[in-house]
This record gives C-alpha cells, sequence and structure tokens, in this order.
C-alpha cells in the first residue's frame, strides 16, 4: 500500500472509463496460472444447463475468499470476461494490470450509476460480467446480506443469469486467518440460472429470491457433511474476530484464540475447534455460523432496547484513486441505529468535515479483520472517496458494526 503525506494524489478515480476486454494474449497464463494454484485442492467443476449457452450473460458468484478469483476463470474457460472490482485491487496490483484483466472499477456499498452503464457496455459488446454481489469475503463461511437492487439490474440487463456457487474456498482461507489450510477441497457449480425469457417474465422480488436460493452457502456444513479433515495447528486463531461475544458469560470483546482453541478471558469457557470445523466443550458441538447468528440476535435486542451506540476516536486514511491512500490522521465515528456521523479534516482542508451516512442509504458495510496488517478496520463510501476507519479505543468489533448496519439499513 503506498501510503503518501506529501503531495498525494487526489484526483478522483474515472469511474466512466470504457472496460477494456481482458487481454487475449493473457488469457493462456491466467488460466495456467489458476490451474496450478487449485491443483492442491482438487478442484471439481459442474456445469449446469451451460450447454450452447454463449454470451453475453451476467455471472453472480458466491464470495468466499481470494481464491474466488482464482476459481472463476476456470469454470469459464474458454471464454473471458469482465470483472466488477473495488479500488483497493487496482492500488494494490496497479491500475495498468487490473486493467489488462478486464476489472470495472468500483467502491462497496454505493449507488453507482457509471458502473451500471459500464455492465451495461459489457453486455451490448456479447461479453460476459462477473459480478460478486455479496461485495465482501464471508465472515464464517456463510452467506450474506444481497442487495436489494440486484434483480433490478438483472431484469435491466435482459441477458441470461448464471450463478456460480463454490464451496471450499473459505475453507482454504478464510478472512479471519489467511494461511491456507492444504487439507480444503475446492468445488464449484455453473449455473444457467435463469433464461432471458425467465427474466422477462418474472417480478423483481422473484429474481431476487431466486438468486439468493442459488448463492446460498455454509462452508461449515459442507465441510462436516464431505468429512474434510483440517487439522492444522492453527485452525482456530484469529476467530475471535467474527466470534466476539462469550456464548456463556455474555461479555464482548474478551474472547481470545490460540492453537485450535476459543476462550473467554472475562468467565474462563473454552471451546476447541476439532478438525472438522466445529467447535467442542464438555462433549457438546456449536455449528460456528450458529454462534455467529446468535451474536446478531444480541445486536438486534440491542438496538431494539434503544441501547446501541459506537462513539469513539479513529484513525482515518482514504483512497481517491488507484494511486495512493492518504492519511487523515485522528477522527471522530459515531455510529448509532441512524447511521454513521464521521469526522474528520479531509487532505488540505483546515475546517472539520462531517459525513453522514443514514441507516437507509446501506444494506450492509464493507468490513476487515486485519487490514493489510493494520487490524480491524470498516469503510464508508463516496461516489469519489473510500474511508477506511480504524479503532483508536477498546470496544469496536467490525462484525457487531455490521450486523447493526444490516440491521437497521435498507431492505
Amino acid at each position: 500500500m503506498q501510503l503518501r503525506k506529501k503531495k498525494p494524489d487526489t484526483t478522483p478515480f474515472d469511474r466512466r472509463r470504457i472496460p477494456p476486454k481482458q487481454n487475449l494474449f493473457m488469457m493462456p497464463a491466467i488460466w495456467l496460472l489458476c490451474k496450478v494454484l487449485t491443483l492442491p485442492y482438487h478442484l471439481k467443476i459442474t456445469k449446469v444447463n451451460m450447454q450452447g449457452l454463449k454470451p453475453p450473460f451476467l455471472v453472480l458468484g458466491t464470495h468466499h475468499s481470494f481464491m474466488d478469483f482464482i476459481v472463476t476463470p476456470l469454470t469459464l474457460f474458454p471464454h473471458r470476461a469482465n470483472y466488477v472490482s473495488e479500488l483497493e485491487g487496482f492500488e494494490y496490483y496497479g491500475e495498468w494490470l487490473y486493467r489488462q484483466l478486464g476489472c470495472l472499477g468500483t467502491r462497496k456499498f454505493v449507488n453507482d450509476t457509471a458502473l451500471v452503464k459500464n455492465i451495461r457496455r459489457v453486455m451490448q459488446r456479447n461479453g460476459i460480467l462477473v459480478l460478486y454481489p455479496e461485495a465482501r469475503y464471508a465472515n464464517v463461511g456463510t452467506s450474506s446480506e444481497l442487495p436489494p437492487s440486484l434483480g433490478k439490474l438483472v431484469k435491466y440487463l435482459d441477458v441470461p443469469l448464471v450463478t456460480l456457487q463454490m464451496q471450499g474456498n473459505y475453507l482454504q482461507s478464510p478472512i479471519w486467518n489467511l494461511k491456507p489450510r492444504r487439507q480444503a477441497r475446492l468445488r464449484a457449480q455453473i449455473k444457467q440460472a435463469m433464461t432471458t425469457e425467465e427474466i422477462r417474465n418474472s417480478s423483481v422480488e422473484e429474481i431476487n429470491a431466486r438468486i439468493a436460493q442459488e448463492l446460498q452457502y455454509d462452508e461449515y456444513r459442507y465441510q462436516l457433511n464431505h468429512h474434510i479433515r483440517i487439522n492444522v495447528p492453527f485452525r482456530a486463531e484469529g476467530l475471535e474476530k467474527p466470534l466476539y461475544m462469550c456464548r456463556d458469560c455474555g461479555s464482548e470483546f474478551t474472547m481470545q484464540t490460540k492453537g485450535n482453541a476459543l476462550f473467554c478471558t472475562s468467565c474462563g469457557s473454552r471451546y476447541e475447534m476439532n478438525e472438522f470445523g466445529q467447535l467442542v466443550k464438555n462433549g457438546k458441538t456449536i455449528h460456528i455460523p450458529d454462534w455467529y447468528e446468535w451474536e446478531r440476535s444480541q445486536v438486534l435486542q440491542e438496538i431494539k432496547d434503544g441501547k446501541y451506540r459506537l462513539d469513539m476516536k479513529v484513525h482515518i486514511e482514504s483512497l481517491p484513486n488507484a494511486v495512493n491512500f492518504i492519511d487523515l490522521g485522528e477522527g471522530h465515528l459515531l455510529h448509532t441505529a441512524d447511521g454513521f456521523e464521521l469526522r474528520f479534516k479531509d487532505y488540505g482542508c483546515i475546517k472539520e468535515d462531517t459525513l453522514i451516512v443514514p441507516s437507509k442509504a446501506l444494506f450492509s458495510i464493507h468490513t476487515e479483520y486485519d487490514y493489510r496488517g493494520k487490524g480491524e478496520c470498516i469503510t464508508l463510501s463516496t461516489p469519489d472517496n473510500t474511508y477506511f476507519i480504524y479503532p483508536l479505543e477498546h470496544g469496536f468489533s467490525a462484525t457487531k458494526i455490521q450486523f447493526a448496519v444490516e440491521q437497521t439499513g435498507s431492505s
């Protein structure tokens, strides 16, 4: 990450620039690299209702981990595609390369009409557009909230809808501990979920329901059902990020991990993560997503009781483009059921600004557990800037903030 304190480039990213097709001469190298990287995990690809289907079509994929970007080109072989990507990738790998890979730059959880127009252009030139609508890696290997506008996009594009259901990618490298697990086994099913005619004869609500059904997943259920044994000694380390609340005493931010153990520093409660991804205590097992959803219910109750409030000092970095992050120093974050207020001094400004993001403007939020080694953060975006927000005080949980946003946001 290029973090510049002197004379940074503040030029906004050109969201309207027409995306090129994937570089034809790069494709053999891309497919070969993806094949090599998936070999240890015995990737199996299944195609359903894909025979005879030719571009243009829209692909909606599940979003587990970075491995998604390795698996997807292999499922589309021998076709090229364009991909919707957040600007972090453009900044990290370089805009020229990302453009050659066919990426369309955008920001997460904002209304981007320029992006919609570019997606439409891809369809008009008989291309394939890949979109991961969850817009965030899976916290505990389960499907996330999908944008309610997705069905409208599908209707607008008027092309066949293809879904890509991937399994094992999260198990290979969960977001809370990115060390690869070699024992993971990858599966991918690419399916024509709806023809153009079916889309035309369906309501937006029916399309959304179909998409949610096709993209639903539970990685720990997949692991258990297929008896995938993952015995790495560090398998629980980092799990306290999504499981931040003690299930036994109800304390927040007291969970810690070491090796295969998850334990509470307040009450001493201790769980062991077994080789099949289940938490065990006194002979009883707990499904990790069940703990996660229990936490969600606690946040919902907190909101109903009018008690939810996050009010703290934070460190802020902005990403206006694909060139550099800009250090904005210390600011202040307030989050309530009404939404976010972020107070800070933008680059070159003398007076303090306040970014207000009401709850109704968000259906979810982008969260990170250890962003480029800097720890937990969330992001808030405008069409021309993204603000990365890191805590400077105790009591910050990206997971809890996400739950609160999803309970109070648009649906």
